[in-house]
């Protein structure tokens, strides 16, 4: 009998996002394993964006620079300031979400992407 074992490392994102493309990358040239999650093909839940609000911060997840910020109403975007439209808001537009979020096996998590950063992260990771 074979027993599973949880992925060393998550890749969240949206695989059309630039900055994704980059951090992608650079796992690949650096192999380095990572599975990857989608947030427009596999959506996001509530459970798992409450895990990453509590080790990211919500501030640091809410990206207010994309265009799917952009494309919210006034209203949506002046909502965010409470942290539960803020969470609803998330959960409703995936792409909303600053990302990449990069998880690792011990449940410590970045997002954004840096290569020092980075680099310094996954040597944690073994």
């Amino acid at each position: 009998m074979t027993q599973e074992t949880a992925p060393t490392l998550i890749l969240y994102g949206i695989k059309t996002c630039d900055t994704v493309r980059k951090a992608r990358k650079y796992l690949s040239d650096n192999h380095i394993d990572v599975t990857f999650h989608d947030f427009r093909q596999q959506g996001i839940d509530s459970h798992l964006l409450e895990q990453f609000i509590e080790g990211l911060g919500l501030k640091a997840l809410l990206n207010t620079r994309g265009t799917t910020w952009r494309n919210l109403t006034d209203e949506e975007k002046q909502s965010t300031a409470d942290p539960l439209a803020a969470r609803n808001i998330m959960l409703k537009h995936p792409a909303v979400i600053k990302r990449p979020v990069l998880v690792r096996a011990d449940g410590k998590m970045l997002v954004g992407f840096d290569t020092e950063t980075w680099s310094t992260f996954l040597q944690g990771a073994n």
